[in-house]
C-alpha cells in the first residue's frame, strides 16, 4: 500500500472537513496532518482515530497541525475527550501534548511544549487558543489496551486583532501599556494579559497604568479571570493580579484577583490606577480580559455605561430621607447614593414613620470608590405580613439587597415581616436596595436604616494594612489581648472576600485564640471541591498543613500557634455565605504559665478533621521527541 493510500484512509477514520498536506517527520514513526481552511465553513473537526471507537494501542506520534493566516489564532473546543489516564500529571501512557506557541506549524525535539491532557473532559479545558497562527496537537497511547474513545473537537480561525490592548505599550518593556485620557483620545477599551486568549508567560509582570483628567475616575472590570483553578489565598499564589489606587506601588492596594474570576469591579478614588499581573506558576493559566473607562466624578452615578439595576420611570412622589448624599433621578424613591458627596446617612421608606402607602417601590443606588465597602444597619424594620405562617418575602412586602457578582446582578437577602435585618455589606463599591410595598395596613410604619461607605469592612480591631485589600495588624507590643471578628458580623460576610489577620508576638511569646463563635458556609474538608468558605491558620504567610482549613457551624474552639508570627485568613467565594466569626486572641509567653491557669502546652482541638496533612509530592516527567511536521 502506498504512502498516499495510508493517508487517505486516515482522512476517513479523522471525518475531517478540510485539506490535509502530509508533512516529512523527523521520526519515521510520526504522521502529521495540516489543517489550513475550513472551506468557507464556521468551523473544522478533528478526531482520534476510529473515533468514537476506542484507538489503537502503540500510536507513537501523530500530529495534528492547524495553521492559521498572520492575523490569526486558532482556536479548538473539544466537544468529547477520553484518554486512558495513568500517571497523575499525564507524563506517561495515553495523553495529547498541546503546542500553543508556535508561529509557524512545525515542532521538534527542542520546542516547548505548553500542556499535556488526558482523562475525561472534566480534566481537559474545553477550550483552547494558540497566541500565533500555528498549533500543533501530539497524540500518544501505549502499548496497554484501553476502551477509551478518544478525542472529537472543533477548531476555527479567530482574527487576533479583536484581542489587541487599547493604550501604548510603553517602550522598553516586554508588556507594560499606559493609558492617558485626552482630548479627541478613547474613553474607554479593553486590555488583556500577555498571548490572550491564549496562555500567558510564565515569569513575567506586567504593569497597566492609566492617567485621568483632572476630576476623572478609572472603572475597570474584570471580565474573565483564569489563573489557576482552585481556591487557595492570594497570599501565596503565583499569578495574581493586584490594582493600586494611584500612580504608583506605594499606593493602597484596592483588589487582589487569583485564581478564576469573572466581573470584578474596580473603581479608583483619584484620576490614577494601577493594575499589576504577576505571573511566576510552572502551568499558566488563560490570562484575563479587562475593560476600562474615564468616568467624571461628578457625585452620581449617571454616567456609567451599565448602571446598577433598571431605571424606574415614576414610582412614587413620596419622600424618602437619605441624607446629603443623595442625588434623585426620576422620583424621591428612585435615588442614587454616591460616596462622592458623603460617606454615611439614613435611609427610611415612603412617608416614615407614618405607614408607607400601597404600591410603593423604592429603588436605592450605593455606589462606592477605591477599596470601600457599603454597609447598611437597620434601627427599625416593620413591613406588611398576611396571617400565613413564614410566608416567602417575593410575595409580599419586601426588602430586597442586590450586588454585582461575576458580571451578573445576584440577590443576596430579602427581608419581610417585623424581625430586625442584620447588618448588609456589599462584596464591591456597589449595592443596590429595592423596596417593594405591595401591601400596607395603618400598623406598617416601613423600615429607616442607617449606610455608610467603609474601608475596613466593618472590621474596627488591630491596625488596618495598606497593601492588601482587607488586611489588620495585631501587635503585642500595643496590646496583648483583644478580639476580632469576620467583616461585617454579626451580619453576613460580603462574597468573593479574603481578609488577612496577622499576629506578631515578641522573640519569646506565642498567640492562642479562641472562636466563641463560629457559622462559616462549607463542609469538610472546605476545599475547592466542596465550594466552601473557609478559615486558614498558619505560622507563615504560605500555607502551613499543620493547620487543616475550618468551615460549616462549629462549637467554641481554640489554635495556638508555634512561634512568634500567625496569620488567620477568611476566604467567602461568590456562592453562600454565612454569619462569620468572633474570636479572641491573647499573647502568651512560650515558657511561662498561661494567664489565670497552670502552665501546659495546649494545641488545637482534635476534632474530626482538625489533623494536618503533609503536602503532596509532585513529580513532573518531560518526555521529548524529535519531531516535526
Amino acid at each position: 500500500m502506498t504512502r498516499e493510500n495510508v493517508m487517505e484512509m486516515l482522512i476517513v477514520l479523522l471525518t475531517t472537513i478540510m485539506l490535509i498536506v502530509i508533512g516529512d517527520a523527523v521520526n519515521p514513526g510520526c504522521e502529521c496532518l495540516m489543517f489550513t481552511t475550513t472551506y468557507g465553513k464556521e468551523y473544522g473537526t478533528f478526531s482520534s482515530p476510529d473515533y468514537p471507537k476506542p484507538y489503537h494501542e502503540n500510536i507513537n506520534c501523530l500530529l495534528y497541525s492547524f495553521v492559521s493566516s498572520r492575523n490569526e489564532i486558532v482556536e479548538i473546543t473539544f466537544k468529547d475527550f477520553d484518554l486512558q489516564k495513568t500517571h497523575v500529571e499525564c507524563a506517561r501512557g495515553d495523553f495529547l501534548k498541546l503546542y500553543l506557541h508556535l508561529e509557524h506549524a512545525q515542532v521538534n525535539e527542542l520546542t516547548p511544549w505548553s500542556a499535556l491532557l488526558c482523562g475525561g473532559l472534566a480534566d481537559v479545558p474545553r477550550l483552547l487558543y494558540s497566541s500565533g497562527p500555528g498549533l500543533v496537537l501530539e497524540f500518544h497511547s501505549d502499548p496497554r489496551p484501553s476502551n477509551s474513545s478518544g478525542f472529537l473537537g472543533h477548531f476555527r480561525f479567530v482574527d487576533r486583532r479583536m484581542f489587541q490592548t487599547d493604550g501604548q505599550k510603553v517602550p522598553g518593556t516586554t508588556c507594560d501599556h499606559q493609558f492617558v485620557s485626552r482630548n479627541h483620545s478613547l474613553t474607554a477599551g479593553h486590555f488583556f494579559s500577555p498571548r490572550y486568549p491564549s496562555s500567558y508567560p510564565t515569569n513575567i509582570k506586567c504593569a497597566y497604568r492609566f492617567r485621568g483628567r483632572l476630576k476623572e475616575r478609572i472603572r475597570v472590570v474584570f471580565e474573565e479571570v483564569t489563573l489557576q483553578k482552585g481556591d487557595a489565598s492570594c497570599l501565596h499564589q503565583a499569578d495574581v493580579i493586584k490594582v493600586f489606587d494611584g500612580r504608583d506601588q506605594l499606593s493602597p492596594v484596592i483588589e487582589a484577583v487569583c485564581n478564576e474570576a469573572a466581573g470584578v469591579e474596580v473603581l479608583s478614588t483619584g484620576a490614577e490606577l494601577r493594575v499589576e499581573f504577576s505571573a511566576g506558576s510552572q502551568w499558566p493559566g488563560q490570562g484575563f480580559k479587562a475593560s476600562y473607562q474615564f468616568q467624571p466624578a461628578d457625585g452620581s452615578t449617571s454616567a456609567d455605561p451599565d448602571r446598577f439595576g433598571n431605571h424606574i420611570e415614576g414610582i412614587s412622589s413620596h419622600q424618602t430621607y437619605l441624607g446629603p448624599a443623595v442625588s434623585a433621578t426620576t422620583s424621591n424613591c428612585d435615588l442614587v447614593v454616591s460616596s462622592d458627596s458623603s460617606k454615611n446617612g439614613s435611609l427610611s421608606s415612603p412617608g416614615f414613620p407614618q405607614p408607607y402607602p400601597p404600591s410603593s417601590y423604592c429603588q436605592y443606588d450605593f455606589q462606592g470608590r477605591g477599596k470601600e465597602r457599603v454597609q447598611v444597619v437597620f434601627s427599625h424594620f416593620n413591613l406588611y405580613a398576611s396571617s400565613e405562617k413564614n410566608p416567602l418575602c417575593d410575595s409580599i412586602d419586601s426588602l430586597v439587597a442586590f450586588v454585582h457578582i461575576s458580571g451578573r446582578k445576584e440577590k443576596i437577602d430579602a427581608f419581610c415581616g417585623t424581625a430586625l435585618p442584620k447588618p448588609i455589606m456589599s462584596n464591591g463599591p456597589r449595592l443596590m436596595l429595592e423596596f417593594r410595598g405591595i401591601y400596607s395596613s395603618p400598623y406598617s410604619t416601613g423600615f429607616k436604616a442607617t449606610y455608610s461607605f467603609t474601608e475596613n469592612f466593618g472590621i474596627r480591631a488591630g491596625r488596618q494594612l495598606s497593601d492588601y485589600p482587607c488586611a489588620f495588624e495585631f501587635d503585642s507590643n500595643v496590646t496583648r489581648n483583644g478580639s476580632f471578628h469576620s467583616p461585617n458580623h454579626p451580619g453576613y460576610y460580603p462574597r468573593d472576600t479574603e481578609c488577612h489577620f496577622f499576629f506578631h508576638g515578641g522573640a519569646s511569646e506565642k498567640v492562642r485564640l479562641r472562636f466563641g463563635y463560629f457559622d462559616v458556609e462549607g463542609v469538610a474538608p472546605c476545599e475547592a471541591s466542596t465550594a466552601s468558605d473557609y478559615v486558614e491558620f498558619s505560622n507563615f504567610m504560605a500555607r502551613d498543613r499543620k493547620y487543616p482549613r475550618q468551615c460549616g457551624q462549629q462549637p467554641a474552639f481554640d489554635v495556638e500557634s508555634d512561634r512568634k508570627f500567625f496569620r488567620v485568613t477568611f476566604r467567602s467565594n461568590d456562592r453562600l455565605d454565612g454569619t462569620g466569626f468572633r474570636a479572641s486572641y491573647q499573647f502568651l509567653d512560650k515558657a511561662g504559665p498561661l494567664q489565670g491557669g497552670p502552665a501546659h502546652k495546649s494545641r488545637a482541638p482534635r476534632r474530626p478533621g482538625f489533623v494536618g496533612a503533609p503536602a503532596a509530592a509532585l513529580i513532573i516527567s518531560v518526555i521529548s521527541m524529535n519531531i516535526c511536521c
